[in-house]
């Protein structure tokens, strides 16, 4: 959509510099289609359209889920919408393997990248932090991969220590506006990926650290992200709403995105640099993978949660085959598992 519209359409940029803006857009962390509307407005007007383009692309997105955070909380609870939610759920499950399948077959480059992957799936599950996961993993391929460009590698300069990284047990934080806002902040800035990876660190946040959210209450999150328009990462609005009503949406949707600007900003002076090192490269191969390792973990744990009947497993089933066979917009996906929820509640 976007080469068509400012390559095709509207001849803003040529092919190769929206090669060279997609490629930095995987290289630093954030939601990339927030980034790319960044970038192609600081190309375009400057400073100006840097600012005007990212902010047109989240507010509309950003007005919906806040309409939809009052209409879940205001009905949410009724026995109707909860099946209706109970619908949606499997449906997500069924899209983010999807997203699984398809950017794991991009990303498994070989046994390294391949070990990689399962080794964060495996440290995943024994409780160490996603952010530590992604470091540690994008570090080691990146030394491995360029051990011949070395004369020396010192093991031990790369060993991390993991008392500090370990997820916190399950008690309640209190909340509070300021902590939700930097959690949220933290997030922006270090997430790699796709917009699901943001599953794994909303998951360790939110559900395991500080216990605010519910397992049922994240996968409702992510539906809402999902089944309007603009970038996942959205999800923050729905969240921060829910925690905090509309003072708590600003600032979640305001930290998840503030990281997006600064990084555009400083990343848009050495484009040129970056195309060509392979330091950088098999970095993000390594953050890439283990991304993916998350996202199968908490993928397992949901759907744990969530596939609790038999017609959850045969939404999925459904969900599943008109994925992959046929490519179904995931949003009419979406609205149609609600339809099925809702209709087997009055069955």
């Amino acid at each position: 959509m976007f080469r068509n519209e400012v390559v095709e359409r509207r001849k803003w940029l040529d092919d190769q510099e929206f090669l060279d803006l997609l490629g930095v857009t995987n290289l630093i962390p954030g939601p990339n289609s927030t980034e790319m509307t960044i970038h192609i407005g600081l190309r375009r007007a400057g400073w100006m359209g840097f600012l005007v383009a990212g902010t047109c692309f989240i507010l509309p997105a950003m007005g919906i889920v806040l309409l939809l955070a009052w209409l879940y909380v205001r009905f949410g609870a009724y026995p109707q919408a909860g099946w209706l939610l109970a619908g949606v759920q499997p449906i997500v499950i069924a899209i983010v393997l999807q997203a699984l399948w398809g950017l794991g077959r991009k990303a498994v480059k070989g046994y390294l990248t391949g070990l990689a992957g399962l080794a964060a799936l495996v440290a995943y599950f024994l409780g160490f932090h996603p952010i530590l996961i992604l470091a540690v993993c994008g570090c080691l391929v990146m030394v491995i991969e360029n051990a011949h460009l070395l004369k020396k590698v010192n093991l031990t300069s790369i060993c991390l220590s993991t008392g500090g990284f370990a997820l916190a047990s399950a008690i309640s934080t209190p909340f509070s506006l300021g902590l939700l806002f930097l959690t949220f902040l933290k997030i922006g800035a270090v997430l790699y990926g796709s917009g699901y990876v943001l599953l794994a660190f909303l998951h360790a946040d939110f559900v395991a650290r500080l216990g605010w959210l519910t397992e049922k209450q994240l996968l409702e999150a992510i539906a809402i992200g999902q089944v309007t328009p603009g970038p996942v990462f959205t999800s923050a609005t729905f969240i921060g709403y829910l925690l905090g009503g509309i003072p708590g949406a600003i600032l979640s949707t305001v930290g998840i995105f503030l990281p997006s600007f600064i990084f555009v900003a400083l990343s848009s002076t050495w484009i040129s640099r970056m195309r060509n090192s392979p330091w950088l490269a098999s970095l993000l191969d390594g953050v890439n993978v283990a991304s993916l390792g998350l996202m199968a973990g908490v993928s397992w744990q949901l759907a744990r949660s969530s596939l609790i009947s038999p017609q959850s497993f045969l939404l999925l089933l459904i969900a599943g085959i008109l994925l992959l066979k046929y490519n179904v917009n995931t949003t009419w996906l979406i609205l149609a598992g609600g339809l099925a929820g809702y209709l087997f509640r009055l069955g």
